[in-house]
């Protein structure tokens, strides 16, 4: 097989979770322009129908679907007009968040738990649910969408002088996450199935304090934020047959941070 076959996603159907957010939209304009029928879910289906027919104006397949990760009988309904409309599901990227807690001295029990009901229980659910279709198939391959905060502790002080916390609860979901695509891993591989995390590093948006920006490159060694291409390339490399025979990894996407 040519190079260029290994990442045609041509005739594939991916789901992605959160697909009209930050990272979300990146990875759904991705794997649309290379090939797949893509549905991006999310709670808010107006911005999602919004997004999906900016991306239709471009000819591209994208189409969107409600999902609250919170309420499995949309996560069951998600998985049926989608094999119902298209006759099966070729990958599924996990990448919605709740963020809803702060740092030790903010975050509560209730923001802890309205957390884990979209990032554990609605991961865990999503897995189980979605991966059916691909297990029928013994085909498919899962990407959680991670974070360099599930691989090392986060760096406090590049928050000083602004209002911006890093969430404790953020940091137990995306490092669970990463333990959990290894244990998917091991369990789905006997059905075809690979299973793998992107954690990227930061992202800039305009909304960023400058003292948080500049603290953040001084870290970095690359020197600068993520920005709007650099999940694409490892998004599509996931999804495609360009890795066929990778699986149960984490894929860091993050200018060197946990290099150092």
């Amino acid at each position: 097989m040519k190079t260029t076959e290994l990442f045609d996603l041509n005739g594939r159907v991916a789901i992605v979770t959160g697909g009209a957010g930050m990272y979300g939209q990146h990875i759904v304009r991705a794997l649309a322009e290379s090939g797949a029928t893509v549905i991006t879910a999310s709670r808010n289906v107006e911005a999602g129908e919004a997004f999906a027919g900016s991306l239709r104006a471009e000819e591209l397949a994208v189409e969107a679907a409600r999902c609250d990760l919170t309420v499995e009988a949309d996560i069951h309904a998600l998985r049926d007009w989608t094999v119902a409309r298209y006759g099966r599901l070729d990958a599924l990227f996990n990448n919605s968040v709740a963020r809803s807690g702060g740092d030790l001295h903010h975050a509560t029990a209730e923001t802890w738990e309205q957390s884990m009901a979209v990032n554990a229980r609605g991961l865990f659910l999503a897995c189980k649910i979605l991966s059916e279709p691909m297990q029928q198939r013994r085909s498919g391959s899962i990407v959680n969408i991670a974070s360099i905060y599930g691989l090392v502790g986060p760096q406090f002080s590049i928050y000083e002088g602004t209002a911006m916390q890093n969430p404790i609860d953020y940091a137990f979901v995306k490092g669970g996450m990463i333990q959990m695509t290894r244990y998917l891993a091991s369990f789905l591989a006997p059905f075809g199935i690979r299973v793998n995390a992107l954690a990227p590093g930061g992202y800039w948006t305009s909304k960023m304090p400058q003292p948080f920006v500049d603290a953040y490159c001084r870290s970095t060694p690359m020197r600068r934020l993520a920005d709007d291409d650099d999940i694409k390339g490892p998004a599509v490399f996931l999804a495609s047959d360009a890795s066929r025979y990778v699986t149960g990894q984490t894929l860091a996407v993050d200018g060197g941070w946990t290099a150092v």
